[in-house]
């Protein structure tokens, strides 16, 4: 059984909640990804949320907002979703499919140790499951 471990990407880190939103997307370009899990406190802490590229530009810059200024705390939000390492690409899908996301922290023993993103999906699933998944996490209803 091909695993969420087997599909993901390792390296991802978290960024603590206190941490401006500048400094987020220095961390975004250093690494090379689009998303960072917030954590309450920094380092193997409890995950409060996920911050994008997208909610930098919409829930900052846009807004008129200073990034030096804005935390990566301030724009957490809902609950935050994340799968063990140890779980089926069925229940990986699921998990996304169900909560409408495209980016999918990875957990073994309570720690982050990966990301599953769009792009490790088109890596490592048929046409078919792409398309399946891509048609219910981007429909509208």
């Amino acid at each position: 059984m091909t695993t969420a471990k087997d599909i993901m990407h390792t390296g991802a880190s978290w960024i603590p909640a206190h941490e401006t939103l500048d400094r987020a997307a220095q961390m975004m370009r250093e690494q090379n990804v689009g998303a960072l899990p917030i954590s309450a406190n920094g380092e193997q802490d409890r995950m409060v949320g996920i911050l994008t590229d997208r909610d930098i530009v919409v829930g900052c810059v846009a807004m008129g907002h200073d990034p030096s200024k804005v935390t990566a705390g301030d724009l957490a939000q809902g609950t935050p979703r994340w799968i063990e390492a140890d779980a089926g690409v069925e229940e990986v899908l699921e998990e996304m499919q169900n909560h409408r996301i495209r980016r999918l922290p990875v957990v073994e023993n309570k720690m982050l140790i990966g990301m599953i993103s769009e792009a490790d999906l088109a890596q490592h699933l048929s046409e078919d499951q792409i398309a399946g998944w891509a048609e219910k996490v981007y429909s509208r209803g």
